[in-house]
């Protein structure tokens, strides 16, 4: 039976002035208490009100979960007559919330992994609780109902005031609570909540109506109850169809980032902990930190938008300060986090950036916070990722008349790779056809509305060029779509354009396979293939809808060369001598020289160069329908001492051939191999018995480390710890052996990082199965 307040409310003269709770509940609401004439109190609180409150506005923004006001135990229609004993009437004893793992609760929810004691349920699927009166209930003459409140200033229209009416029967996507047990005094209810409702901390009242007015129990922290998105939930805005990807992108305490090259694709795995202890709590604290209104907190769309901003420090103080200067004074190297749950706990109980992070790290937080409020959520990797500041889908590299590269004109970069995030959810902003996987970038690349993010832009709509539609979409297709402009500047200040790779950029992009740590390809879900009726049409597309592409006003590129020019870069380990092989191929009937000009250079993996390394030069002879190789000796002494922490080397070879003064142009990265820890774990892997992980790691330098930083980090066996190493010689083995205590049965993870200035992105993981033994 539907409760409805309709009568006037006074404040018992015992109870404190709870003005502020019932002008928030009466704000857009007709049918629920009201205030009768205000107290002196009340009156002196109106005159302290400040000028921003009064006229259009009667409340301030609600946008702290962790900020609540104080509700009345006791809202009276009038005064209570002499003689009567409030405590004759219905009492709320106890309730009880059926909040551990192993009840109904948790595990019909999907929320049993989240260490944490309070009740967490998904919105859109029924709980239980029970309640204890100090008499049996008796529904002719006893009403009652269950209220839920979040922020300050509760309002039923806002959806930060719930009552919950009793109903005969449940009906999906509506509030209800239906009895489903009675014995003695106590009852049990099957609570149905809105699959559009906030999604956040709620704070759990009894009311009970009496002929004198409202009781109601006290303010319970052990029955507070944490509402998410529930992928499992059909009318959910993040409905997820497919079991498998639910357990991969909800439940998945751990995943794979892909780095490296597109020649050289490597992995590291990262630890997300989002059920890990403080998590979910500091989680809701970036919406707070965020300022996003309660109000907006059941919308994935508004979610994933501000979360992108807040992951990155650079204009809102969020959680994770990048650096890309190779300094990390006070702070943690990006390549030294082996997972989110560190970073996350420090910016929750500090309040302060954690530094320091790059792409990957921002990727891995954030997927971290989608997952723990249950969007499902992914990391994926765009090898030569452009960033093409303009959006105008073309990055230009300028050659002299001698065919080397000229620094100075050529500005924009090519990332080796670059890692953004998925969200899964339904647009009903956009047309129909553009739900599905958003992208959200939280690395801080470009200003959007006055922020640094990026997203969510729809992958569908990237790919059919689509790019009108909100939010960042122009920016996102740049980064998969650009063409390199290979240019010839001359001496009189003209331009001429020699080639144009159109399939350079946005080559291969990848995330975790589902149920393993192989790779998937998704490239086209972002892209039809080069070259494809589909491709053209694309991209003519996002012309039309304002994607800038740049009028190439000087000499286009010829339709077909005599020569083409290749090179491979040999795959090298960290300290020792490479090659690299030039291949050239003379398609025609000439005879032909060439002045062969190749470029080393160090670069962050951002495509930014720090210095060049190598430069060499020679001639080559072409004879007709022939091909011709040549290999450069790059040696070690050549890059050890000016070398970046991810070890990446980036390579133009430009070819002038002397007879028609054409240039040939290609350009490559290469990413040395580096040596890995080894982890081990001897004896039996039962959960809470003591266990025995063992890290080694041999130093190949031919120079000591010193200062060396080795984090080890396992969800579900050991909280994060580290250790310091003051040096290691050159040639000789570190050993560290930690015990711990397996919490979680199952396949686990070990995951360790090693760090210093001479040596970084060194990780070692291990897979073991943990047991569960019954006890004896």
């Amino acid at each position: 039976m539907a409760v409805v307040l309709q009568h006037k409310a006074t404040l018992c003269s015992e109870e404190c002035n709870y003005s502020d709770w019932n002008l928030a509940r009466n704000e857009g609401d007709c049918n629920t208490v009201t205030m009768s004439e205000p107290t002196q109190a009340d009156k002196e609180k109106k005159k302290t009100v400040p000028p921003s409150l009064s006229g259009r506005r009667a409340l301030p923004p609600n946008v702290s979960n962790a900020e609540e006001d104080e509700v009345p135990v006791m809202e009276m229609t009038g005064l209570v007559p002499r003689g009567v004993n409030l405590k004759d009437f219905l009492e709320v004893k106890e309730v009880h919330m059926f909040k551990s793992d192993q009840d109904v609760n948790k595990q019909q929810h999907h929320t049993d992994k989240y260490y944490h004691p309070k009740l967490i349920v998904r919105r859109g699927q029924p709980f239980l609780i029970q309640i204890d009166f100090n008499r049996p209930y008796n529904p002719e003459k006893d009403q009652f109902w269950v209220e839920y409140l979040i922020g300050r200033y509760p309002q039923q229209n806002k959806g930060t005031y719930i009552p919950i009416p009793l109903v005969e029967e449940l009906q999906s996507g509506t509030w209800g609570a239906k009895i489903t047990w009675k014995e003695d005094s106590s009852i049990r209810l099957s609570i149905m909540s809105a699959p559009t409702c906030i999604v956040g901390k709620f704070r759990l009242y009894v009311a009970v109506l009496t002929p004198y007015g409202i009781r109601r129990t006290k303010r319970n922290p052990e029955t507070d109850t944490y509402i998410l998105f529930n992928p499992w939930c059909p009318e959910d805005s993040v409905f997820l169809d497919d079991e498998k990807e639910r357990e991969e992108y909800v439940l998945n305490d751990l995943g794979v980032v892909f780095h490296g090259d597109i020649n050289n694709i490597k992995s590291r795995s990262w630890n997300y902990g989002q059920f890990e202890e403080g998590i979910l709590d500091a989680c809701l604290h970036l919406m707070d930190r965020a300022k996003l209104d309660l109000s907006g907190r059941g919308n994935p769309v508004k979610i994933s938008r501000i979360g992108s901003a807040v992951i990155n420090a650079k204009d809102d103080e969020g959680v994770v300060a990048g650096s890309w200067d190779n300094i990390y004074a006070y702070g943690v190297a990006p390549s030294a986090w082996t997972g989110s749950v560190d970073i996350l706990l420090e910016y929750h109980s500090s309040g302060m950036p954690v530094r320091y992070g790059q792409c990957w790290v921002f990727a891995g937080v954030f997927n971290t916070f989608l997952r723990c409020i249950g969007i499902p959520g992914r990391i994926v990797t765009n090898y030569s990722s452009a960033h093409d500041n303009d959006a105008n889908l073309q990055l230009d590299v300028f050659v002299d008349e001698e065919g080397k590269v000229d620094s100075k004109l050529t500005k924009e970069s090519i990332w080796n790779y670059h890692c953004w995030n998925e969200a899964w959810m339904t647009r009903p902003d956009l047309p129909v056809g553009f739900g599905g996987w958003q992208v959200v970038d939280s690395t801080p690349q470009e200003n959007s509305d006055g922020m640094y993010r990026c997203g969510p832009a729809s992958v569908q709509a990237i790919k059919h060029g689509h790019v009108c539609f909100q939010f960042d979409a122009p920016f996102v297709f740049a980064e998969v779509n650009s063409d390199v402009v290979y240019s010839k500047a001359m001496k009189d200040g003209t331009r001429v354009i020699e080639h144009i790779d159109k399939t350079h950029i946005g080559k291969l992009i990848l995330t975790k396979e589902i149920g393993s740590d192989r790779t998937k390809d998704i490239t086209e879900q972002y892209k039809f293939q080069e070259g494809t009726e589909e491709e053209r049409l694309a991209l003519e597309t996002a012309l039309m809808y304002g994607v800038k592409k740049q009028a190439t006003q000087d000499t286009m590129e010829p339709a077909g060369t005599d020569v083409d020019m290749d090179f491979q870069v040999e795959t090298a380990t960290l300290g020792s001598d490479f090659k690299v092989t030039v291949t050239f191929r003379n398609n025609s009937r000439n005879r032909y020289t060439a002045t062969v000009y190749l470029s080393g250079n160090i670069v962050f993996y951002t495509g930014v160069t720090k210095n060049e390394f190598k430069k060499h030069t020679f001639d080559v002879t072409l004879e007709p329908l022939a091909s011709k190789i040549s290999e450069v000796l790059i040696k070690s002494g050549e890059y050890m001492s000016q070398l970046l922490e991810q070890a990446s080397l980036h390579f133009f070879v430009t070819a002038r051939l002397n007879e028609t003064k054409k240039i040939l142009a290609k350009q490559k990265t290469s990413v040395l191999q580096i040596p890995k820890l080894h982890i081990k774990v001897p004896g039996e892997k039962v959960v809470g018995k003591e266990m025995s992980v063992i890290i080694e790691f041999t130093n190949p330098l031919n120079q000591k480390l010193v200062d060396v930083l080795v984090r080890l980090d396992g969800p579900g066996l050991l909280r994060t710890t580290t250790k310091m190493f003051r040096e290691i010689p050159k040639n000789s083995t570190l050993t560290w052996e930690e015990k711990c205590f397996p919490r979680q049965a199952g396949v686990r993870k070990l995951i360790a990082s090693l760090n210093c200035d001479a040596l970084r992105h060194v990780y070692g993981e291990l897979d073991l199965e943990v047991e569960r033994r019954p006890l004896v």
